[in-house]
C-alpha cells in the first residue's frame, strides 16, 4: 500500500490525521475480520471532497487504527476526549421536554433517531452477503414480536413490489442505495439483499435495515410532542437491545460505522417555521450557544424554503440520550421565542 495522493483542495478528516508517521505506523495492521487501513481510508481516497473520509469495518478497527481514528474522533466531537466515559440515559422520566408549540403554529413535525448495530458482527463495511440475511432476520424477529402501538409490517426491499415501493416512497419511508461516499466503503455490496424497512401501523415508528448502519431506528410524528416521540423510541431501542445487544464502548458509546454516529448515535430533530427568526442577525448564535445546528429541510447542505428549517442536536458523544433531546428542546424554545418577539 502507498501513501495516498491528495488533490489541492481536498480537506478531510483523513487527509488531516494521516500523516507520513501515522500511515507508517498502520499500513500493515489488519483486524481479526480483515480489516485494514486501505478498507477505512477508502472512501476519503476515492471522495477527495468528503468532510471525514473514514468508514470502520469492524469493532476492533476502533482500537487497532487509534492512532488514526482518535484523532478524528476528538476532531469532530469537540470537547470530548476518548478515554472520556461516555454517559446513557434513555430513561423518558428524566426528560423535561413539555411541548414549545402546543398550538402548532410553527413546528410542523418532530422526529428522532439512532444508529444501532449488533454484538457479535462485523459493521456495514465488511458484512459477508449471509451475515448481512441473517443480521436482517434477527431484527426482523423482534419486531414483529413488538406489540402496542409499535405493532407494524417489514417489508424487504428484495423483490418489493411497485404499488409497495411507490407507497413507502409518498410516505418518506423507503431510502435509496447509499451514495458513492458509502459505495467506495462497500456498504452498496449485494444491494438491495439483506435489507428493508419496518414501520408500525400508526406510520410513527420506523427501522431502516442494513443502510449505512445494521439499524436506525426512528420516532416520529406531527407537532412538537417531543416526550412522546422520545418515550416511544426508547420502548423499542430498549426492547431491542435486551433481544439483541448492540455493540458498546464505555468509551464511545454506540459503534458505528462513520465516527461522527459514536456516542448516542443519535439525531433529535423538528422541522420548524420560523422565517423571521432565521432572518436574524442572532440566528447562528442562538444555535450554536444551545448546541443546535440548522439545516434545510431536505437534508445536509440543503436550502431552507418558506422559512422552514431542520433543527437538530449537535453532539452525540459525551452526552446521554436523554440530554440530546434536552438541548434540541431548549434551543427550540429560544428560536420561537425570538420568533414570536419579531412578529410583533
Amino acid at each position: 500500500m502507498e501513501f495516498p495522493t491528495w488533490t489541492a483542495s481536498s480537506n478531510s478528516a483523513v487527509r488531516r490525521h494521516l500523516t507520513p508517521e501515522v500511515f507508517e505506523q498502520l499500513k500493515d495492521t489488519k483486524t481479526a475480520r480483515g480489516t485494514t487501513l486501505k478498507d477505512i481510508i477508502n472512501s476519503g481516497v476515492v471522495n477527495q471532497d468528503s468532510s471525514i473520509g473514514v468508514y470502520l469495518g469492524d469493532e476492533e478497527s476502533y482500537s487497532a487504527f487509534s492512532a488514526l481514528i482518535n484523532p478524528i474522533i476528538e476532531g469532530y466531537h469537540q470537547g470530548y476526549k476518548v478515554t472520556d466515559t461516555h454517559p446513557a440515559d434513555f430513561d423518558p422520566s428524566h426528560l423535561d421536554a413539555p411541548n414549545p408549540d402546543a398550538d402548532a403554529k410553527y413546528i410542523i413535525s418532530t422526529r428522532i433517531r439512532v444508529a444501532r448495530n449488533l454484538k457479535g458482527y462485523g459493521l456495514t463495511p465488511t458484512l459477508t452477503k449471509e451475515e448481512r440475511t441473517e443480521v436482517e432476520k434477527k431484527v426482523v424477529g423482534v419486531l414483529e414480536g413488538l406489540g402496542g402501538d409499535l405493532t407494524g409490517k417489514y417489508y424487504p426491499l428484495t423483490g418489493m413490489d411497485d404499488a409497495t415501493a411507490q407507497q413507502l416512497i409518498d410516505d418518506h419511508f423507503l431510502f435509496k442505495k447509499g451514495d458513492r461516499f458509502l459505495e467506495a466503503a462497500g456498504i452498496n455490496r449485494e444491494w438491495p439483499e439483506g435489507r428493508g424497512i419496518f414501520h408500525n401501523d400508526n406510520k410513527t415508528f420506523l427501522v431502516w435495515i442494513n443502510e449505512e448502519d445494521q439499524l436506525r431506528i426512528i420516532s416520529m410524528q406531527k407537532g412538537g410532542d417531543m416526550g412522546a416521540v422520545f418515550s416511544r423510541l426508547a420502548t423499542a431501542v430498549n426492547e431491542l437491545s435486551d433481544k439483541l445487544g448492540f455493540q458498546y464502548s464505555s468509551n464511545l458509546g454506540y459503534l458505528s460505522s462513520c465516527p461522527t454516529n459514536l456516542g448516542t448515535g443519535m439525531r433529535a430533530s423538528v422541522h420548524i417555521r420560523i422565517p423571521n427568526a432565521s432572518a436574524h442577525a442572532d440566528f447562528k448564535k442562538i444555535c450554536d450557544d444551545n448546541q443546535i445546528q440548522a439545516r434545510g429541510i431536505h437534508g445536509e447542505h440543503s436550502e431552507s424554503a418558506g422559512g422552514v428549517y431542520d433543527i437538530s442536536n449537535k453532539r452525540r458523544l459525551g452526552q446521554s440520550e436523554v440530554q440530546c433531546v434536552q438541548d434540541m428542546h431548549k434551543g427550540v424554545v429560544k428560536l420561537i421565542e425570538l420568533e414570536k418577539s419579531l412578529e410583533k
